[in-house]
């Protein structure tokens, strides 16, 4: 059951679980990958890909490996020039330190499959292919599964007429986080569609209780025309936003378990089946105290900065935030940004064949 696209170098803390919406295309899901690895992120977790079919799967291996690839060569580019004096490192926004990790600090074998190693020449080899020294570099496995093969009984969908990927993403993390619950310390759940990352988040949580859960919420204005005591007037109210969650192993765990509840209880009542939305059930779980008491919830009302922060007169701004959220019609603007500031770097861009 699943496919394991690339062997971490060790036992990882973190876990990022992004889920892969219907309608992601080639250059969405590039971009994201391109910039995780980039992040500094999967120095600290695995990635696991959750897809809604088997062929947005296999359409995606190709590219995943391919930046994958990228990603080794770009690492050992700047390993062999690390500590050196060199203009194109300098200008570059990729930090190789953070994959870097002592030779004599031995870490745990990665969940997913045994430790790679890598021969003198650099050249990557598997386990009993003769001799070589463990990797310098430390990062993350990647990982894919389809959304039938973690919900096998597709549970959600005797009660939506259609189940869109941003609802079954729920069905399936019950079965994918319960069985690594005892590996992971702390785990993302992201939207690849509509987010990028540029940095690592889950320092947010890190110190925090293994039942914490860091959800962001963002202010929405809703016509109340039903509504006796305001209507025809429009209030402003806090949704929150579901493209990113994180958070502590089991309150991320607990959280998903009341989600997949709720969706199935909201689903009963509702009589238009398309009214049931992943974000007004999730701010409307939020809100109830008595489900989520075992759960410590952090909310931030800090809003993720759209392409309107990255179209000014300095279009590296991107370098200054974390979190970039795409979505609608920006995505080809933002992805048009990013990839050329990468590209613009000499030392960055002979790692991508599309540089």
């Amino acid at each position: 059951m699943g496919k394991l696209y690339r062997r971490g170098t060790r036992a990882m803390s973190g876990l990022v679980v992004a889920h892969v919406m219907e309608d992601t295309n080639d250059a969405e899901f590039r971009l994201f990958l391109r910039v995780l690895h980039r992040s500094g992120l999967t120095a600290r977790a695995d990635v696991v890909f959750v897809f809604p079919s088997s062929f947005l799967a296999s359409r995606f291996e190709s590219l995943i490996q391919e930046e994958n690839d990228s990603f080794l060569k770009l690492v050992n580019y700047h390993k062999q020039l690390n500590g050196k004096s060199h203009d194109s490192v300098s200008a570059s926004s990729f930090d190789v330190s953070q994959f870097l990790k002592s030779e004599k600090k031995q870490m745990g074998e990665p969940l997913w499959g045994k430790r790679a190693r890598v021969n003198d020449d650099g050249n990557f080899s598997e386990p009993g292919d003769g001799e070589g020294e463990l990797t310098w570099f430390s990062y993350g496995s990647v990982v894919g599964f389809e959304a039938s093969e973690l919900d096998p009984e597709n549970s959600l969908a005797g009660f939506l007429d259609h189940l869109p990927m941003s609802l079954r993403r729920w069905a399936c993390y019950p079965m994918l986080l319960g069985r690594v619950r005892r590996n992971f310390k702390h785990v993302m759940l992201v939207d690849v569609k509509n987010l990028v990352l540029f940095s690592d988040p889950l320092g947010r949580v890190r110190n925090r209780s293994p039942e914490s859960v860091y959800i962001r919420t963002r202010q929405e204005s809703s016509s109340s025309k039903h509504n006796r005591k305001n209507s025809e007037k429009t209030q402003s109210h806090s949704q929150v936003n579901p493209a990113i969650l994180m958070g502590g192993a089991r309150g991320i765990r607990r959280l998903s378990n009341a989600m997949l509840t709720e969706i199935a209880r909201v689903a009963m009542q509702h009589k238009k089946k398309s009214s049931v939305t992943e974000s007004g059930i999730l701010s409307q779980l939020v809100g109830n105290v008595h489900i989520l008491k075992n759960i410590d919830l952090i909310t931030s009302a800090e809003s993720i900065p759209g392409v309107s922060s990255l179209t000014g007169s300095n279009p590296s701004l991107c370098n200054n935030y974390s979190i970039i959220q795409r979505g609608g019609n920006s995505n080809h603007e933002i992805n048009s940004i990013i990839m050329k500031q990468i590209c613009s770097c000499e030392a960055d861009s002979s790692a991508y064949r599309d540089c």
